[in-house]
């Protein structure tokens, strides 16, 4: 009896823990598509209606609006709610830029991911970019965001130098600046938006910038 009663308990708390999971993808894609449609400004009860849950449910969850906020965010980047809750270095993408030895094909792998990354999360960024001006939590997410960035990157930068990769008259604190500037979605949008490139070329001149700056030729 005292093993079956152990085993429903692991049951009821495993199932619980999925409940939870799936409520906070519910939330973070609910939220997604408000911020999208209707900006920062969308009140916290809409948001609880379009998931299907109470406000408080939210706030228990992420604490206020601007942590829902990176959340959507962070989904985004990722490609989803779910993608989202499996470490970076762990995902496949990421996994296979760690793992490759040849520091131009790194790059190029490295490339590749931006496109989809400024499509899904660009519109987001862009309107957080232009809010936190008028508002401390939002300047203090955009700080965040971009600090998140320029570390991840600083990862790229210091795999290239662990190898040998990276070229000789290049800092480490060099590169990085260079990484973090190249990869903005500031020149995302002056290229792709602005000037009408497609993602196909912006990724080509990305990657073999990125290589020139970082590798040589």
């Amino acid at each position: 009896m005292y093993h079956q009663v152990k085993a429903r308990r692991r049951y009821e708390s495993r199932r619980r823990r999925e409940q939870a999971a799936q409520t906070r993808r519910d939330i973070v894609t609910a939220a997604g598509r408000l911020f999208r449609d209707r900006g920062y400004g969308i009140p916290m009860p809409a948001i609880a209606h379009e998931a299907g849950v109470v406000v408080e449910t939210i706030y228990r969850i992420f604490g206020n609006k601007s942590g829902l906020f990176r959340a959507v965010v962070e989904a985004l980047l990722a490609g989803g709610p779910t993608r989202a809750e499996v470490p970076v270095e762990e995902r496949p993408a990421i996994r296979a830029i760690i793992d490759e030895p040849d520091p131009r094909r790194k790059i190029a792998l490295y490339a590749a991911t931006q496109p989809g990354i400024h499509r899904r999360a660009g519109p987001l960024l862009s309107a957080l970019r232009g809010a936190k001006a008028s508002n401390r939590d939002l300047a203090r997410l955009w700080d965040e965001l971009e600090a998140w960035r320029y570390e991840g990157q600083g990862r790229l930068v210091a795999q290239l130098a662990e190898r040998g990769g990276l070229r000789a008259d290049r800092s480490l604190d060099e590169a990085k600046d260079v990484v973090w500037t190249l990869c903005s979605l500031a020149v995302h949008d002056l290229l792709v938006l602005e000037r009408g490139w497609t993602a196909e070329r912006y990724e080509a001149w990305l990657a073999a910038t990125l290589t020139h700056e970082l590798v040589g030729d």
